[in-house]
């Protein structure tokens, strides 16, 4: 039963410091210094851009070779090999990576909205007493917003091969019939009404929510959570055609010639196992700093459990559509897989297992044990490894169709990481700053205080 005591522990404010404020900034300093350093040595010509060049050669060989074996087939993959290995500026380069961290910011951003909508639909309790760290994810969403739709208007014609006029013209040397079949989806007009109205649902739902729940807090009674539960609901519908729209366009569409019925599932996968080690990440540091009291050992044991078992949902569902590509041997769908292994000198393949080991292995044998999944210590390395570790799965998904042989792991790929996670953190902790850190007239408050799975 609670007791009398138990009540100022649910009175929680969150002070976000000016110490905390400048280290943040600080951070964001740095991210700019090495985004600055990297775009010197790439304008400069600092990287290793022969070797790639010469690697994108022997990739688009190999996948002419792998055609030519299948017959005319494979004329469409062979295409879209010689179409994306051409080297591309350095300007390129930098339009690909406001766009990788754009697209992986907006999805840990969002999962906090999934995450609190589910736990509505499903009427769970456990969650209540640190739903205001998954509430104040999508608060991001507007500044990645914005970075999105900038950087498509500007560099969106040296990132999406199907922008480019010449493609549709009949006859025209450029003309390319598989991207021409595509243009009733794949247009400019289009694309822009959908990556708009992808950020105008999402944040105008959790605007509601939001505010639904601040409105509670105040007034208390059930209307404000039965409300949440089917606003919450409707996200979920909208989400649920979203999430993989959304992944069509902003991920697979820059490799126009490649389809995969799974991608929508996978990036949805990956999106929801890296907000989820952001919301875990979150709670310990918070109670690290004497905040959420009330969580106990058994909330964030449940916490470990999500990211550990999304880990393995992830890489099953990476190891599913893999293996079809694999046991199918088809070019066009093959293509995509050797790009990563031997395309572009092999400079691919290092991050595409580096992404296996930090997402899978790594998590799977940290979080195996009971005691793991409540031990902060190795939630912090868990977390941070699978939250770098999907950074680099967007990394290989995005990079390759865009900027190919000028791609590279270096000051400037590390300087917007740090820039773009710093922004993010920034946000969380002012909206943290907002209300109550406890929901301490939510329905299911009682339920989650004396949550206990020992």
């Amino acid at each position: 039963m609670a007791s009398a005591h138990s009540i100022p522990s649910i009175e929680e404010r969150f002070e976000f410091t000016s110490g905390a404020k400048r280290n943040l900034l600080i951070g964001g300093g740095v991210g700019l210094a090495l985004i600055a350093l990297g775009a010197y040595l790439a304008a400069t010509g600092g990287g290793g851009h022969e070797a790639a060049a010469h690697g994108a050669e022997h990739a688009a060989a190999a996948v002419g070779h792998g055609a030519a074996e299948h017959g005319a087939s494979g004329h469409g993959a062979v295409s879209a090999a010689a179409g994306s290995h051409h080297e591309k500026s350095w300007v390129a380069r930098i339009w690909a990576n406001l766009w990788v961290n754009g697209v992986y910011f907006t999805g840990m951003s969002v999962i906090g909205m999934f995450f609190i909508s589910y736990n509505y639909l499903a009427q769970a309790g456990w969650s209540a007493v640190f739903k205001r760290v998954p509430e104040a994810l999508p608060a991001f969403l507007p500044f990645t917003g914005v970075v999105l739709l900038l950087t498509f208007i500007f560099g969106g014609h040296d990132l999406f091969h199907w922008t480019h006029e010449g493609l549709y013209e009949v006859g025209g040397p450029e003309y390319d019939r598989i991207i021409a079949g595509k243009r009733g989806f794949l247009n400019t007009p289009f694309f822009l009404i959908r990556l708009v109205i992808y950020f105008v649902v999402w944040y105008g739902l959790w605007r509601v929510i939001r505010n639904l729940s601040l409105q509670e807090d105040e007034i208390g009674g059930t209307e404000f959570y039965e409300k949440s539960i089917r606003f919450g609901t409707a996200f979920l519908v909208v989400f649920g055609v979203t999430s993989s729209t959304s992944a069509w366009d902003f991920v697979m569409s820059i490799d126009t010639h490649w389809f995969s019925t799974m991608f929508g599932w996978y990036t949805l996968a990956s999106w929801h196992v890296a907000g989820l080690a952001v919301i875990t990440l979150t709670v310990v540091m918070l109670r690290e700093r004497g905040y959420l009291r009330a969580v106990n050992s058994s909330h964030m044991r449940d916490l470990g459990k999500f990211v550990f078992a999304f880990s393995i949902f992830w890489t099953y569902v990476w190891f599913a559509q893999f293996l079809l590509i694999y046991y199918a041997n088809l070019p066009e769908e093959t293509i995509y897989f050797i790009e990563r292994f031997r395309g572009y000198g092999g400079f691919y393949k290092a991050p595409f297992f580096i992404t296996l080991f930090l997402n899978f292995f790594f998590p799977f044998l940290v979080l195996m044990t009971r005691d793991a999944k409540y031990t902060h210590s190795i939630l912090k390395v868990a977390c941070w490894s699978v939250i770098i570790g999907h950074y680099m799965d967007f990394y290989t998904n995005i990079m390759p169709g865009s900027v190919g042989a000028g791609a590279e792991l270096g000051a400037l790929e590390w300087g917007f990481f740090l820039l773009f996670l710093c922004a993010f953190a920034y946000t969380i902790a002012s909206q943290l700053e907002k209300a109550n850190l406890i929901p301490r007239n939510h329905p299911m408050l009682e339920e989650s205080l004396h949550h206990d799975i020992a």
